[in-house]
C-alpha cells in the first residue's frame, strides 16, 4: 500500500518545477513525484511476474492463426 505521509499538496506557485505545467494544471512536488513513479515501478514488476492465464495464451494463438473459431475449451 502507498504511504501517503510526507506527501505534500500542489505548491503555491504551480510550475516552479515544471515549466510546461500552467496556473490551472496542479502540480507535484519532485519527490512525490518520484515516490509515485517508484510504487507504480514496483506494482509494473510484480504484475509482470504473474504467469499469463491459459485463456489468454489461446486466444492469443486463435489470433495468430487467423481463426475465427472460439477453441474448445473457451
Amino acid at each position: 500500500m502507498i504511504d501517503c505521509k510526507g506527501m505534500q499538496g500542489p505548491k503555491a506557485a504551480p510550475g516552479e518545477d515544471d515549466p510546461a505545467a500552467g496556473p490551472e494544471q496542479p502540480a507535484l512536488d519532485r519527490s512525490v513525484q518520484g515516490r509515485l513513479g517508484s510504487h507504480l515501478r514496483a506494482m509494473y514488476d510484480e504484475l509482470m511476474q504473474q504467469p499469463i492465464p491459459d485463456r489468454f495464451v489461446n486466444l492469443l494463438a486463435e489470433l495468430e492463426r487467423g481463426t475465427d473459431e472460439p477453441s474448445a475449451d473457451a
